[in-house]
Formats: structure tokens, C-alpha cells, sequence
């Protein structure tokens, strides 16, 4: 079962219901429905199953005018400040790329459906809402909402205005799109089976309005500790993997070094390891990994380069050592980003 942010609940129902006296029996109703309190904060942090989210976005759709309009309304209002510290990560990045990134790597936070893979290729900018369409009305709604709030973020963080190239939904042509024009801007092209934001790449490489690299780095280390709550990796281990991390290209520390950087005992950190399961060595391989992905998918270094950032003792080795991870070499893995 999968969840998302009680934030999306909140602006569902708002934005379906209104807040007219009369309509508060229909709103009470509703959340019922969630099984959220209504009277509850909106906070971005609060989950709830994603069936139920589901159900109420099929609810709307069956009972309500326009309710099927509702996921590109719910998408059109979100702001970054309603995300927390998400989306202070989006709007302080550098630029829309290292937003994109963030959504990429931090998306679980909010939802762990209806998350996004970037990909760049010969001058274009994908931003794809996976899973892939489902049968299932609700999700598909779903991945809807989430493009159509990429699309808010980005204008909202952006120093100059511009239109998409492309919108492809994979949704069937509705017989008002009025909606879908009036917040995306561009040419929208439905039916096409997959949710995809298409820029040119100077776009997506313009600097955010409030790019700033030190807040970046804080909303980051704070995502990282959120995202390691939700994928059951346990402090010691994400506290692990960042020194590992930053330390690789002068060489993996010991467990020994490790100890002392996180200042504790060879002893006590071996004894810990062994009581959550894990062996150092294996977060060592996973920090090499992570890093060797992101350079991949992120800059244009040398593979050469890349394997010594990540700390291997040679090229071939790294290659060696990816081809286990992916079963293909860093540079089809590039080639396929």
C-alpha cells in the first residue's frame, strides 16, 4: 500500500466543495470518506493510504461538475510553501534542473505514487510522472495532479516566463479542455499513455529566482533524514552513508575512521551495525553506487573521473563493479539517461 501527503485531501475537497455554510455536511462527508480529520492542520507531513485518496478523486469525478477537472485544479494552486521543506528544496535550488533533481530524489516524501524521472536528451528536458498510466481512475488522476503542480512550481520559481513545448497526458481528450489550456499554457496532446512535461533545455537551465546554495544544502540534509524514515533506513545507517559519500574520492574511510568521525568506538559502531543487520562494507558499495548515478545522470565527467569521485582504484574496476549493480556499463547507463 503507498500513501500521499493529507496536504492534496485538504485542496481536493476545498476546491471541490468550497467553503459555503450549506456545503459542510458534503465536506464532513467527505473526509469521512478519507478517514481524515477535517479540522486537522494541513500538514504535508500527515499520510494517507493512497486508495483512499484514490476513492475520493473517483468520488469527485462521479458526483461533482467538472469533477474530473479537479486533479489540474488541485495541480494549478499548489505553491512551494505548501510542501515544507520539499518545497523550499525546489524554489532554493540553482536552477529548474536541480529542482527537477530534487523531485527526482525526494518525491517519497510527499507521495510514494506519482513520482517523476528527469531525463535530458538532444535539447529537450523530459519530466515523466511514473508509475506508468494505470487502469485504476484514481491513479491516473493521480499522476495527473502531480504534472499539473510541477508545471505550478515551475512558474512560480522561475525569473522570467515561458511556455512548455509540450504536454503529453495519457488521459483521453476531454470535451472541455478549457482547463488544461489555462494552466499549462502550451500545447497539451492527450491519449499519449504516458504524463510527460517536455522543455527546451535553456529553460530547464534558467537560475530559480531564489536560488541559494546554503539553504539548498539545509533542505537537503533535512529530505535526506524525511526520505530515510520512509524508505526504514535507520539514522546510523544515513549518518553512514553521507560521510561515505563525501569522503570517496580520497578513498572509502575504515569502519575504524568511520568510528571516529561519528564519535564512537570501532567496538560499539561494529556492535550497533550487527543489531540493525548491516555490514559495512555494504553501505560502502550502496555510497559508491548512489554517488556513480548521480554523477552519471547529473554531469558530463569523464567515466574516468567518475570512478575516482567515487573512489575506485581505476576505470575498469568501476566498470566492473557497475555492471553488477545494473547489469550494463556507466556509459550504456548514460547513454539510456
Amino acid at each position: 500500500m503507498g500513501w500521499i501527503s493529507t496536504l492534496f485531501v485538504h485542496k481536493a475537497i476545498d476546491l471541490a466543495v468550497g467553503d459555503a455554510p450549506a456545503s459542510r455536511t458534503v465536506r464532513q462527508a467527505l473526509y469521512r470518506l478519507v478517514d481524515v480529520d477535517p479540522d486537522a492542520p494541513s500538514d504535508p507531513r500527515q499520510m494517507v493510504a493512497d486508495d483512499r485518496f484514490f476513492d475520493l478523486l473517483e468520488h469527485l469525478a462521479a458526483e461533482f461538475e467538472q469533477g474530473h477537472a479537479i486533479p489540474i485544479k488541485i495541480g494549478a494552486s499548489m505553491r512551494c510553501d505548501d510542501y515544507g521543506a520539499f518545497g523550499l528544496a525546489f524554489k532554493s535550488a540553482p536552477d529548474l534542473m536541480g529542482s527537477y533533481r530534487r523531485v527526482e530524489r525526494f518525491g517519497k516524501v510527499v507521495t510514494s505514487i506519482a513520482n517523476f524521472q528527469v531525463k535530458p536528451m538532444d535539447g529537450i528536458l523530459l519530466l515523466s510522472v511514473i508509475p506508468a498510466p494505470s487502469q485504476r481512475l484514481g491513479l491516473a488522476m493521480t499522476n495527473e495532479l502531480a504534472l499539473a503542480a510541477a508545471w505550478s512550481l515551475t512558474r512560480e520559481v522561475s525569473q522570467a516566463s515561458f511556455v512548455p513545448l509540450a504536454i503529453h497526458l495519457a488521459r483521453e481528450k476531454p470535451t472541455d479542455e478549457t482547463a488544461y489550456q489555462t494552466h499549462f499554457q502550451g500545447p497539451v496532446h492527450f491519449a499519449a499513455g504516458h504524463n510527460t512535461l517536455e522543455l527546451a533545455i535553456t529553460d530547464a537551465l534558467r537560475t530559480n529566482r531564489l536560488a541559494d546554495q546554503g539553504m539548498a544544502q539545509f533542505f537537503e540534509t533535512h529530505l535526506e533524514q524525511e526520505l530515510s524514515a520512509f524508505s526504514g533506513q535507520t539514522a546510523l545507517e544515513s549518518q553512514i552513508l553521507d560521510h561515505v559519500g563525501k569522503a570517496l574520492s580520497e578513498g572509502a574511510p575504515s569502519l575504524a575512521d568511520m568510528a571516529d568521525r561519528l564519535g564512537m568506538s570501532r567496538r560499539t559502531l561494529q556492535r550497533r551495525l550487527s543489531a540493525a543487520g548491516l555490514a559495512y562494507q555494504d553501505l560502502v558499495s550502496k555510497a559508491r553506487k548512489t554517488l556513480s548515478e548521480q554523477l552519471l545522470r547529473e554531469t558530463d565527467y569523464a567515466l574516468a573521473e567518475i570512478a575516482f569521485l567515487a573512489g575506485f582504484s581505476d576505470q575498469s574496476t568501476f566498470t566492473r563493479a557497475f555492471k553488477r549493480w545494473h547489469d550494463c556499463t556507466p556509459a550504456s547507463f548514460r547513454r539510456g539517461m
